[in-house]
């Protein structure tokens, strides 16, 4: 078992941000880089559980798929967003039990956008 060390992205880390914002770029971001692997493996299992084949699907209509699973499937998108939270350090799950919601919402936007980007990942 490999050990992952979660990125520090300086870059995204502005002056005049929300602390919300703050934490996305500070804790979200570089959770969710470091889990890519895992969640790009999570959604491959989830598709080849459903029988879905990935290989005969054309971009766009692997795009719709991707966009089903995070708009009708809570169950999923709750894997996802265990995945992500049971990262997070003490300090910041006290941060998160206050600001669940506007975190999950950011949660799964971020991740929606990294599957999108990943297409050519899920295919092969």
């Amino acid at each position: 078992m490999s050990t992952k060390k979660r990125p520090v992205l300086k870059e995204l880390i502005f002056e005049n941000t929300t602390d919300v914002e703050l934490f996305q770029n500070k804790t979200l971001r570089p959770i969710i880089k470091m889990q890519h692997e895992v969640i790009v493996i999570f959604f491959k299992n989830c598709l080849l559980n459903r029988k879905i084949k990935v290989k005969e699907l054309k971009e766009r209509e692997l795009l719709k798929i991707i966009n089903n699973f995070f708009s009708k499937d809570n169950k999923f998108r709750n894997q996802l967003l265990g995945i992500v939270v049971g990262q997070f350090s003490v300090e910041e799950f006290q941060y998160y039990i206050k600001y669940s919601s506007e975190i999950h919402k950011r949660i799964v936007q971020i991740i929606l956008q990294r599957l999108k980007d990943s297409i050519q990942e899920i295919i092969l």
